[in-house]
């Protein structure tokens, strides 16, 4: 008698006429989804052959099928494959350029675009830079902290090669010592081909221990500038938890109006750098001059507060801030977001400021400290979120001339000259002790202020060029003119006698 069930096979032979083999669970399922696949693919395919033959025929079928075989269309946006790769360049390698920045962040940015410069022009090899973890803020930020490192890599890729870190063969660990050297200040092209290239052939590769104002701001060939700007505007991306949290501070800002950011550089290391002690208590200037000293690399000394506020050369006070401001227009109503550290005398000097300004924010006061925790101890992640507002601001205004003044300054007019008043500290400072003498109303006061600041709002006009005084001409990342007129003449762009123009309409708001 044969015994037959869904979970058995029978076998016929000679020798064993009739035996009887169980099917396990795991077969029974194999052959289910392999009949499944089969299936499937070929009904795909008669699809696919009818569309052929005939697109209408099977519309409403096929139209099912589409909901089946592919995600809806907000699903294929979600998975969207990145934008294609430039091309790589292809070079020989003349070895490799491993760099440490030094300085804040917006220093070391600036210093970034101009290694990735001089790697192009050598035909070097560079190694991701490594930023500065000794100054004063002690920030232990890694590049990819800041950065998007893959962005940075791939989007100049066509322009020099850049490696994460040197191979192994260069390794400390194995014994080899970089040779280590700071490039001569404000050096040009010709500079980097006699006198730097040729350590490449000896030494395989050069450790630049500084990085600070090491290109020249003029006389460099017009690619060369270009690619500095495509570093700068293109190519450093900061990291998506620092961009997500940077546009939420922007749309917070905006859902209450127009916004002025004030970059007010009233911290303590600007002050004991610069040796501005207005407005201190004897306490206090004492404790900035011992500060002072205890960095070797802040080299002058001995300063006179006094006469170095008269050459214009201290940040605003926070309340002589206050006032040019109130000369300026702002009112009561003005939307500030304070752009800065921590201000030396805290709360206490705000006072004035707040009281005249009562739509005073910052980061901290805007987001929860929850939001902020992953980025307190790391000034230079702070300073991103800063450096994010201070573009996206109505208005911009800088109480110092220092690197992330000078580099947002550069950046605004990039995005189309958007506005950014510039103070003329030499200039307020005269007005300002004339007008708190009683010697100049503040109908008067308020007048010479605005009058002397109508040509300092962002314009376009050109770099000033003073031969063998660098420090003293137009630094390049505050206005790369080279970069600003895609499509149209310079010439035309840059010409005073049309900036009046640009002032209107930056002013159309705050």
């Amino acid at each position: 008698m044969e015994v037959r069930s869904e979970n058995s096979i029978q076998v016929r032979s000679d020798k064993f006429p009739s035996t009887v083999i169980p099917r396990t669970r795991l077969q029974v399922w194999f052959f289910r989804v392999c009949s499944s696949i089969l299936l499937w693919t070929c009904l795909v395919h008669i699809v696919a052959v009818a569309e052929l033959w005939h697109p209408r025929l099977l519309t409403g079928f096929t139209s099912r099928i589409s909901w089946i075989t592919r995600p809806p269309l907000r699903l294929q946006h979600s998975l969207h494959s990145p934008p294609p790769l430039v091309p790589s360049r292809y070079y020989r390698s003349n070895g490799f350029l491993k760099v440490s920045c030094n300085g804040g962040l917006n220093q070391m940015r600036a210093a970034i675009c101009d290694m990735v410069t001089v790697a192009r022009l050598l035909n070097l090899t560079l190694v991701v830079p490594e930023l500065d973890k000794k100054s004063f803020w002690a920030d232990p930020s890694d590049f990819e902290d800041i950065f998007d490192v893959r962005h940075f890599i791939d989007s100049l890729r066509d322009e020099v090669r850049i490696v994460r870190r040197l191979p192994k063969r260069f390794s400390s660990k194995y014994g080899f010592e970089a040779f280590q050297m700071p490039p001569v200040s404000w050096s040009n092209e010709k500079y980097y081909l006699e006198q730097i290239l040729p350590l490449f052939s000896k030494h395989k590769v050069v450790h630049f221990n500084r990085t600070d104002t090491r290109l020249a701001n003029n006389g460099i060939p017009l690619a060369l500038q270009k690619l500095r700007c495509r570093v700068n505007f293109q190519g450093l991306k900061f990291t998506p938890q620092i961009e997500t949290l940077g546009h939420k501070l922007v749309r917070i800002l905006q859902e209450k109006g127009p916004f002025v950011a004030l970059h007010l550089r009233y911290e303590m290391d600007m002050l004991a750098f610069s040796g501005c002690t207005h407005g201190c208590t004897v306490e206090e200037a004492e404790e900035l001059k011992r500060l002072r000293y205890a960095y070797p690399w802040w080299r002058e000394k001995e300063i006179v507060s006094e006469e170095r506020r008269q050459q214009g050369l201290c940040p605003l006070t926070p309340e002589e801030a206050t006032l040019v401001l109130q000369a300026l227009g702002f009112t009561k109503e003005t939307q500030i977001y304070i752009a800065s550290g921590e201000i030396y005398g805290s709360e206490r000097r705000l006072a004035p400021l707040r009281a005249a300004f009562p739509r005073i924010v910052k980061k901290e006061t805007l987001l929860d400290p929850a939001e902020l925790q992953q980025f307190q101890n790391h000034s230079s992640q702070m300073a991103a979120l800063d450096f994010m507002v201070t573009l996206a601001s109505n208005t911009f205004i800088p109480t110092y001339d220092g690197n992330m003044a000078k580099v947002v300054e550069g950046h605004r007019r990039y995005l189309g000259f958007k506005k950014s008043i510039l103070p003329d500290r030499k200039k307020l400072v005269e007005l300002l002790d004339l007008h708190q003498n009683g010697t100049l109303p503040w109908n008067d006061f308020a007048l010479a202020v605005r009058q002397a600041h109508e040509k300092r709002m962002g314009q376009p006009f050109h770099r000033r060029i003073i031969p063998d005084k660098p420090k003293e001409e137009d630094y390049f990342y505050a206005n790369p003119q080279e970069c600003l007129c895609e499509g149209t003449g310079c010439e035309d762009v840059l010409d005073p006698g049309k900036s009046s123009k640009v002032t209107m309409t930056a002013g159309e708001q705050l």
